[in-house]
């Protein structure tokens, strides 16, 4: 059994590879201080036998300040950019072609894949963090899938200004771009918990997507493959994707996304003696 863990900001997330099957488990993350208890809980927890684990591999957060071994198990630690880029070739069955990966949890990184060599182009820290923490603020502390399914039932543009509302024409540009995020809130009477979710979801969505096609652009890729948990958020998503078609680039979101890190972990250390 192989055991990998990607201690995130939000949540901390395992796979767990048993006798040619993968388990995914998901817990929030509960400190950002790190050691081998947390390993011995995340186990007791999910009833996982440490006398049948022979490989553990760590990512994320503080994990390089674990010990090297527990309990006489080596512990590896993975670089979080191989793990995003192992994990998304995994996902995607990426080859040799020119990839950019986006990674959007609680913030979002950029990372190209060319081969086997994955460099970190950057990141911002919009995300899913930020979306709860302002939804914390505005809503009463939801969280994203919360905040999600109250945009489900908004309408944006009752507080985004668009490019129709100010213009009527600015190139090949559909009018209902957004031209200005919650431009017409301070005006409006229209600010409900559903409409301001809505515009919300949506800003986040077009950041993410907006650095998502700069960077294809950047690494000559018409593609962009998503992990991450914040990309399991429809209303997010949909802003992300009317930015990426703005240059022609597609997204593409496989249904595990959500632990393309750990999957990442998961794969390095199945190569690692």
């Amino acid at each position: 059994m192989n055991v990998a863990i990607d201690f995130g900001i939000s949540n901390t997330d395992l796979a767990i590879f048993d006798r040619g099957n993968i388990t995914f488990k998901s817990t929030p993350s509960q400190s950002a201080k790190i050691n081998s208890e947390t390993i011995k809980n995340l186990f007791k927890k999910y009833e996982i036998d440490m006398t049948s684990v022979k490989k553990i591999g760590v990512t994320g957060g503080k994990s390089s300040d674990l010990d090297d071994s527990l309990d006489k198990i080596k512990i590896e630690k993975i670089n979080e950019i191989d793990a995003i880029g192992l994990g998304a070739k995994k996902l995607y069955g990426i080859k040799d072609e020119s990839t950019l990966v986006v990674s959007a949890g609680t913030g979002t990184a950029c990372v190209h894949i060319q081969g086997n060599n994955f460099n970190h182009l950057g990141g911002i820290a919009v995300g899913g963090g930020m979306l709860e923490g302002l939804g914390s603020l505005l809503f009463k502390n939801p969280n994203g899938p919360e905040i999600n399914e109250f945009a489900k039932h908004g309408s944006r543009a009752e507080l985004d200004l668009l490019i129709g509302d100010v213009v009527n024409k600015i190139g090949n540009l559909s009018p209902e771009i957004t031209a200005v995020n919650f431009g017409q809130a301070k005006n409006s009477s229209a600010d409900t918990m559903e409409n301001t979710a809505a515009a919300l979801c949506n800003m986040v969505g077009e950041v993410i997507g907006t650095v998502a096609y700069l960077n294809a652009l950047l690494v000559g890729s018409e593609k962009v493959c998503f992990i991450g948990r914040t990309c399991y958020l429809s209303e997010v998503i949909d802003g992300i994707n009317q930015r990426l078609e703005l240059a022609g680039i597609i997204g593409q979101y496989d249904d595990n996304r959500g632990f393309g890190n750990v999957i990442g972990v998961l794969e390095s250390i199945k190569t690692r003696k």
